[in-house]
């Protein structure tokens, strides 16, 4: 049989809802005491050592510990419990919604660790989602924004206990708090033991007399908050942010679900963006593409001067550099683009468009205007003789 662990809590010394800092800090204390350097030749103190350093490695991390939390020993060792089967499954992975303590009894007839797997330990509370809408302006410099969030919270009155103000709850008499019980199936060399949620208690391995007027028993009430949220400058149309802890309350001492906004970045009528670029189409006059002339950009930042070239061609395009959107991790801004779009004079004047006959003729695109009455006919009438 393997060699029996001791809890991680016990090992450093700690309560189980302890701090990062108080894990930290006995950590510290306990792998100076037993460190080798200071204890040579003692194996006592090394392996010791080598305790407290595992104990540590998992407690120390918030997916480890919450993993050992729940499933014990055998949510970060996957050796664990599996001496004299070749290793037992050959490494933890995340199995979601599968009970080990399930698989664990059916293998090793229920009696790893003391009682298999218990449903009632700490959880993470629901991961919630909303979204909000914000401009194209607001989504380049970033801004705050106030959301509406319905979520569950511990309850005031109880604390969380379920229980009436004045009164505790007791332990399940059937599955001594586990929150499972323990279902023996088969008979003789076929049998095996598998666990399940109890029905007594319904998981929580606590039965409550006097539940809580206020809750109702859960725990927990539904509550809509306010929350004022700080939203980065660059951020895109799509991306989300995540803020930790916001989320529904957490089960059994555990902590807090976290809140993922989804961010909409409502269409700007001139500028399109690609990334940290911004593009935007300039129209101009004929006039001024040909004999160039000073044109104020619109920019995300206000409107800048820019200097157009003599003969500009339609669907030029030029940049301007430093005018795009800032980058998300605050380093840099990207640049903007601009496409000269020439615009085609419409409804002209008589006189507007003799001025453009005049110029058609000057450029050769147009023949000289012959004129018109006797003297013409009588110009005509010579050439041809």
């Amino acid at each position: 049989m393997p060699e029996q662990k001791r809890d991680f809590y016990e090992v450093l010394g700690v309560a189980k809802g302890a701090s990062d800092e108080e894990i930290k800090k006995a950590y510290r204390k306990l792998a100076k005491k037993y460190h080798p350097d200071l204890n040579p030749g003692d194996k006592t103190a090394e392996a010791h050592f080598k305790e407290v350093n595992e104990a540590y490695e998992v407690l120390s991390d918030k997916d480890k510990r919450a993993k050992y939390d729940q499933f014990g020993h055998a949510g970060v060792d996957p050796n664990f419990g599996a001496g004299g089967y070749g290793g037992g499954f050959g490494g933890f992975t995340d199995m979601g919604d599968i009970d080990l303590g399930d698989i664990f009894g059916s293998f090793f007839g229920g009696g790893f660790g003391g009682g298999g797997s218990r449903r009632n330990g700490p959880a993470k509370g629901d991961t919630l989602r909303t979204s909000v809408t914000i401009s194209f302006e607001e989504a380049a410099f970033g801004c705050e924004k106030e959301i509406s969030v319905a979520r569950s919270e511990t309850c005031d009155v109880c604390k969380g206990s379920g229980c009436a103000p004045g009164t505790t709850a007791d332990t399940c008499p059937d599955c001594h708090g586990s929150g499972v019980i323990r279902i023996q199936r088969g008979n003789g060399a076929f049998s095996f033991s598998t666990t399940a949620q109890c029905p007594k208690c319904n998981g929580t391995g606590k039965i409550i007399h006097s539940p809580c007027k206020t809750c109702n028993g859960a725990g927990t009430v539904r509550k809509n908050r306010k929350i004022t949220i700080k939203i980065p400058a660059g951020i895109d149309d799509g991306q989300a942010i995540s803020l930790r802890g916001q989320g529904g309350a957490g089960k059994n001492g555990g902590p807090a679900g976290d809140l993922i906004i989804s961010v909409r970045v409502r269409p700007h009528p001139q500028f399109k963006r690609d990334g940290n670029a911004v593009y935007l189409e300039q129209p101009v006059t004929f006039l001024q593409a040909t004999l160039g002339a000073e044109l104020e950009i619109p920019t995300i930042d206000g409107k800048v001067k820019w200097n157009l070239p003599e003969g500009t061609q339609p669907g030029t395009t030029f940049r301007l550099r430093g005018k795009g959107i800032p980058n998300v991790n605050g380093r840099g801004r990207g640049d903007q683009f601009v496409t000269v779009d020439v615009q085609v004079p419409r409804n002209l004047s008589h006189e507007q468009k003799e001025a453009l006959r005049a110029y058609g003729r000057a450029m050769g695109e147009l023949p000289e205007e012959e004129e018109d009455g006797v003297k013409g006919f009588i110009d005509r009438f010579k050439k041809k003789k």
